[in-house]
């Protein structure tokens, strides 16, 4: 099959016997574990990279950059994942190789992404001129979709003007397509020698065409033979079939002004036909399926995790100024009660656009009255209660504790109903854009059971989960009632929860642990709390997300 390349100039070229076959491997791709007590991946994430205003490293010619993705999970310990093509002369560069991670939503993955300028054949990066990183989280990316952001050196100063812009897509369609590809009577675009091609796929995005694959130059060659690529369907349609691809052939030059042979554009179906025409096969069925909404479809189309912090004081912490209680901040300026904020937080905080939390304190006497209140609010202002993320909380935490009474009783019912006003509020909306979690953290047994769990069947429909830290070394039978894992937690008047909201662990049990291994173990039920929930009302993102 024939496709025409259109062009500016004089006379059209054409690409002769366009060769291509295709057919789809089912791969799993196995996540790797982070530790052995982190869960398995939620999904795999490809990220696309793209540089603008790079510094200029070079004499005579312009930079020719490569960059590199390094990821931290704890501590400070980082490690090379992988690296993009070297893109010559280019201060501009879109980098055809995608990186693909192992996406944890319980777990914080710290992300740099280094770009260097490489002028030699080298492995190791030392020798080549440093052109600035950008450092972030998986989860801000994931929840932006895209970012773009200044890079810096190493002294955190600019890097000039140069920016990155990061894509990710989640990776749902596994399937690849094989490629070989030829062409004829190609332009001579080199004075003194014919042309010397290469070919880039495009695939159509909303905002243009984004860069899929490029080929391998063929030199001092008009009718050249490209050795059999691969493509991801996913990178090259986003798995429809129907969707326009474009495909374009340059005549490369050292300098980086590549001269433009042809355009043309396809599909996938019409690919497929010739493919099928060319080889005389038999037609073959296509089944479609129908897809379900993932968590990062949900995520990346603009719902939000709204977090709220629960904190117990009741007098069975103990005074906050012996070291025996539970509320005793220690000289290195930590207790079980932060390390569970932290811990927490430090994930949640990445899914909220604007990372305002409110926190709530229950089971004291607060000023000025010395009434116990089971839902006050740790900044002592009713009317915005929000603090500015994890660290906010942390914060008024500290601030609230010398100002209150510890007292009792331990009631979950009153902060639990007052988290569900809000997610009953936002589900009026008919859309899948809010999403609430709650985080208790509680020292002693339950004084309100029948009441909680009253108001935990009810807020089972509605879109909130609860986690509850149990910390100290206090009987915490109950807490496990609540989470339902054995059992189907039901009210006292035998009403069932829809579905399992609750998730309890006991601080103990991490103690000797890296502060990570909380959050993994309470924040694992999670993204299948999210998508469940919406499925089961029938709601779609707020935005569509991308299709792969």
């Amino acid at each position: 099959m024939k496709w025409t390349l259109n062009k500016t100039n004089k006379k059209c070229c054409y690409f002769e016997s366009f060769q291509f076959s295709w057919h789809f491997h089912m791969h799993s791709f196995p996540c790797k574990q982070i530790s052995p007590m982190a869960a398995s991946c939620v999904t795999k994430v490809e990220l696309t990279i793209s540089c603008e205003n790079l510094l200029d490293m070079d004499v005579g010619s312009k930079s020719d950059p490569l960059c590199v993705l390094l990821m931290n999970t704890s501590g400070n310990q980082w490690f090379e994942v992988d690296r993009t093509e070297r893109v010559k002369n280019c201060l501009n560069p879109k980098f055809a190789k995608k990186f693909v991670v192992d996406y944890y939503f319980e777990v914080v993955q710290k992300l740099r992404f280094s770009v260097y300028d490489i002028d030699n054949k080298t492995v190791d990066l030392s020798d080549d001129d440093f052109l600035g990183e950008f450092e972030c989280s998986l989860g801000q990316i994931v929840s932006s979709s895209k970012l773009t952001r200044p890079l810096v050196l190493k002294n955190k100063k600019p890097a000039g003007k140069g920016t990155i812009t990061i894509s990710a897509e989640e990776i749902k369609d596994n399937r690849v397509v094989n490629f070989e590809a030829e062409a004829r009577k190609l332009d001579k675009k080199d004075f003194f020698g014919k042309s010397d091609p290469y070919l880039e796929f495009y695939r159509q995005m909303e905002t243009g065409w984004q860069l899929a694959h490029r080929t391998e130059v063929v030199k001092n060659n008009l009718n050249p033979c490209w050795k059999p690529f691969k493509i991801p369907l996913r990178s090259l349609c986003a798995g429809d079939m129907d969707k326009p691809i474009k495909v374009e052939c340059y005549d490369y030059d050292n300098d980086g002004s590549h001269d433009l042979i042809g355009i043309f554009e396809t599909n996938m179906k019409r690919l497929q036909e010739a493919s099928r025409i060319k080889r005389n096969r038999k037609r073959k069925i296509i089944r479609t399926l129908e897809s379900e909404y993932t968590f990062l479809d949900y995520i990346m189309g603009g719902c939000q995790l709204n977090f709220t912090v629960g904190i117990d004081f009741t007098g069975s912490n103990g005074d906050p100024r012996s070291p025996d209680s539970l509320h005793y901040i220690s000289p290195q300026g930590v207790n079980e009660y932060l390390s569970a904020i932290w811990s927490v937080g430090l994930v949640v905080q990445d899914y909220d656009s604007d990372k305002m939390f409110p926190a709530f304190g229950f089971g004291a006497q607060i000023p000025p009255s010395w009434q116990v209140s089971h839902e006050f609010p740790l900044n002592f202002n009713p009317a915005n209660p929000f603090c500015a993320g994890v660290e906010g909380v942390v914060e008024a935490y500290r601030m609230c504790l010398p100002q209150v009474k510890l007292y009792g009783p331990t009631n979950f019912a009153p902060i639990i109903n007052h988290m569900a006003r809000f997610a009953q509020q936002a589900l009026q909306q008919n859309t899948a854009s809010q999403y609430y979690v709650l985080l208790i953290i509680t020292d002693g047994v339950i004084t309100d059971m029948d009441q909680t769990r009253g108001a935990i069947v009810a807020a089972s429909r509605l879109p909130m989960s609860i986690i509850i830290v149990g910390v100290g070394k206090a009987d915490f039978t109950d807490m496990e009632i609540l989470d339902g894992d054995d059992g189907r937690l039901r009210s006292v008047t035998g009403e069932p929860a829809v579905r399992d909201i609750v998730q309890f662990v006991p601080f103990r049990k991490f103690q000797n642990a890296p502060r990570e291994m909380l959050a993994q173990c309470v924040l694992a039920e999670l993204p299948q709390q999210v998508t469940s929930y919406f499925r089961y009302i029938n709601l779609s993102p707020p935005h569509e997300p991308k299709q792969s």
